[in-house]
């Protein structure tokens, strides 16, 4: 299949006449399509005002004479840019971590975030990414009703994915977490952001979270009789653990898998506030003390926070994969995945990084000393048969990496 990319138009707003030939070279030199340069924002705002709407992928400086980029970016959503968008600047890395962050508030796919000079190397990832977007074909957003969900429930249209968790130490598969999906008879497959949402709003996540769970611990059991012992994750709402026999609900379905309680985690995902503190304490009290796991997850974002590392008794801390992504690379990322770190020892929790989707990522973490891993670079999440031939694919890659792991000072 042609590469998407060659039939792009690609747009370079810069207002430093050199930088702007250059960057057009590179592109042309990796054959990225047609490329126009602009020295005004203005002037690129008009073009694409004036009905241009065909524009791949947009480079932009943050610092421009007329029109800066945070304006130009606001503008940008304001048009319904669909496009990828690449932010260069010469600027405190901070600040440009901030506009990238700024411009995903806008709902902008932001492909990028360069400092100056760009590399090829930098600029070929952009464009493998772009193309990686343009081939993916996005599903036309869809607005779904109470009563379809909870036809869905019913109807067993519900199903698990797993993504593994391996530890840094030893590169050995400790657990996974369930992840669930909507196998909608219509659209096809739903991912959680497109009707968890709605199952908080219209009081259909208990019953959404009980067949999660049912499933999870059901696949558990299976794996566990043909010889991995995994600890399985279900991500738990708030809204779940306003209910004072919750904790009964889960141990029924503990019980009924015939696993001990401590291979369940409940993940705690903070997106809505808590509504009663009171009866939210009682419940994870209890859970502990049935032996079932807790784990804060996405630490740092939302509404989780030091406050409920204080009150409520975790096990595990989540890092945040928009703090594990890039921290390579950007200093105030790394400080912050340290100062994670440092907490959970300091409080006996144990830790796991998501989103881990490079070897130097990897690398880092396991530097760092975090406990567990989660990501592409070890895998995506997966239906429950194809798990066992997952680990043993799996195995077969370890001992490479664990042997270049023992060998970092």
């Amino acid at each position: 299949m042609k590469d998407p990319r060659v039939r792009m138009k690609i747009l370079i707003l810069d207002d430093d006449p050199i930088l702007c030939k250059i960057l057009a070279a590179q592109l042309s030199a990796l054959q990225a399509g047609e490329v126009r340069c602009h020295a005004r924002a203005r002037d690129a705002l008009a073009r694409i005002a004036g009905g241009d709407g065909d524009i791949g992928l947009i480079f932009v400086d943050l610092r421009m004479p007329d029109v800066d980029g945070i304006e130009f970016m606001r503008e940008l959503a304001g048009f319904g840019y669909r496009g990828g968008l690449v932010l260069i600047s010469g600027e405190d890395p901070r600040i440009l971590h901030t506009a990238e962050r700024l411009a995903q508030a806008h709902q902008l796919r932001v492909l990028g975030a360069l400092p100056k000079p760009v590399t090829s190397a930098q600029l070929r990832a952009v464009l493998d990414r772009c193309a990686l977007r343009v081939s993916a074909s996005p599903r036309p957003a869809r607005t779904f009703y109470a009563e379809e969900l909870r036809r869905a429930i019913a109807a067993g249209e519900l199903l698990n994915h797993y993504q593994p968790t391996v530890s840094f130490a030893t590169g050995g598969v400790v657990g996974v977490e369930s992840l669930v999906r909507w196998n909608h008879p219509d659209v096809g497959l739903l991912y959680p952001e497109e009707f968890v949402p709605l199952a908080e709003e219209c009081g259909l996540i208990d019953e959404l979270t009980q067949t999660v769970l049912h499933t999870a611990l059901h696949d558990a059991r299976c794996w566990h009789e043909t010889g991995y012992g995994l600890q399985v994750a279900v991500n738990v709402s708030m809204d779940n653990l306003v209910a004072l026999d919750f904790p009964e609900m889960v141990m029924h379905e503990v019980a009924a898998s015939g696993l001990p309680p401590d291979r369940l985690v409940l993940e705690v995902t903070e997106s809505r506030l808590m509504q009663n503190f009171v009866v939210a304490l009682d419940i994870v009290t209890r859970l502990r003390l049935k032996r079932v796991l807790l784990s804060i997850d996405d630490f740092g974002t939302g509404h989780s926070s030091l406050i409920q590392l204080r009150d409520m008794p975790f096990n595990e801390l989540k890092i945040d994969r928009g703090f594990v992504h890039g921290a390579c690379e950007d200093h105030a990322l790394r400080a912050i995945v340290d100062a994670n770190l440092r907490l959970a020892r300091s409080l006996g929790l144990r830790t796991v990084a998501e989103g881990v989707e490079t070897r130097e990522e990897w690398d880092l973490l396991r530097a760092h000393g975090c406990n567990f891993a989660q990501g592409w670079f070890v895998a995506r999440a997966m239906p429950a048969h194809e798990l066992p031939e997952w680990i043993a694919d799996w195995e077969l890659r370890r001992p490479a990496l664990v042997e270049a792991l023992e060998a970092v000072p």
